[in-house]
């Protein structure tokens, strides 16, 4: 399999984080190079006609894009350690855990950094700055409600380590890279004892 990717973007770092928790290896990373509109050439269009990282070639040579949908067949191909769910009523409440992280967390501090951040302009032009600025206050809505979560509870779904902590990491080291976000410095001890507990884990090194 090949794994199409851009190093230190948040995406294909779950990706990546999800990999080094489930111990696989012998997957080829592809580097995309964004600032160099390598996503906007056409051999790599006809493999994501979207554009974007990550992409995951099969054996078979189909092409697997969207990074949820990626970690389920590689939840599928090696079910251990379990990551999305024992069951359907686990997988279901994980899921709305992650589905929580991405939409409102996530999507938040990538939307105020491809708005308002310099570097990024030519990723997203146009940029429109009040709407980069009412992310950032957004996302931060978001990590006050998590941070009370996790004064409850040691991980984003409940009780054991999943994919929502991964989407959850890798959103705040984004927002802590260009945001030059830290929570606990916003008054939010939970989430920056969190943040430091799962930087300690082993897959949290994946680029």
């Amino acid at each position: 399999m090949k794994l199409y990717s851009t190093p230190r973007t948040p995406n294909p770092r779950r990706v990546t984080m999800f990999m080094a928790e489930k111990g696989i290896t012998g997957v080829e990373q592809v580097a995309i190079d964004l600032m160099a509109g390598q996503h906007r050439d056409p051999v790599f269009l006809q493999k994501n006609p979207m554009g974007r990282v990550p992409a995951l070639e099969l054996p078979d040579g189909r092409v697997l894009c969207e990074t949820r949908a990626i970690c389920t067949y590689l939840e599928g191909l090696q079910p251990d350690p379990n990551l999305m769910g024992e069951g359907f009523e686990e997988r279901a409440f994980i899921e709305m855990a992650d589905r929580r992280i991405e939409l409102h967390l996530f999507l938040g501090i990538v939307n105020s950094v491809r708005h308002s951040h310099p570097a990024l302009a030519a990723l997203e032009n146009p940029q429109f700055a009040d709407y980069g600025a009412a992310q950032g206050i957004k996302m931060r809505e978001t990590a006050q409600w998590l941070d009370q979560l996790l004064a409850q509870q040691p991980y984003v779904a409940g009780e054991r380590f999943t994919i929502a902590d991964i989407t959850a990491f890798c959103a705040l080291e984004f927002a802590r890279g260009l945001m030059k976000y830290t929570p606990g410095a916003e008054g939010l001890p939970h989430l920056q004892a969190y943040r430091d507990r799962i930087a300690a884990r082993p897959s949290a090194q994946t680029k």
